[in-house]
């Protein structure tokens, strides 16, 4: 794998999320309230909302449009049929880093 330093732990809120961008699409980097980081296509594949502005509850997030809520450890929608890509990320120290190769793997969002 290939780690890129995207951000510090504390850049994201508890319960909260932080978009990245990149040549592939926007990431969204989750943060629940367990300070446990995940991350997946900031774009539901329902009606496209932007998935970083939605709710963290638990390993999940709810979409901010027409509240599917996706699974942040398999990027399963919970009840319908759909699916966001998620990502592979460490935290060494208070670092967050995201798989670079995973990134360049993905189509755009």
């Amino acid at each position: 794998m290939s780690w890129i330093d995207i951000c510090a732990l504390d850049d994201i809120p508890l319960r909260g999320a932080r978009k990245l961008k990149t040549a592939m699409g926007c990431v969204a980097v989750f943060r629940t309230a367990e300070a446990e980081v995940f991350a997946a296509s900031d774009t539901c594949p329902h009606k496209a909302g932007p998935l970083s502005e939605g709710i963290v509850h638990g390993q999940s997030v709810t979409c901010p449009l027409h509240n599917w809520v996706f699974d942040l450890n398999t990027g399963q929608a919970k009840g319908e049929d759909g699916q966001i890509a998620t990502y592979a990320l460490r935290i060494e120290g208070d670092r967050v880093l995201i798989d670079a190769r995973e990134l360049s793997g993905r189509s755009a969002a």
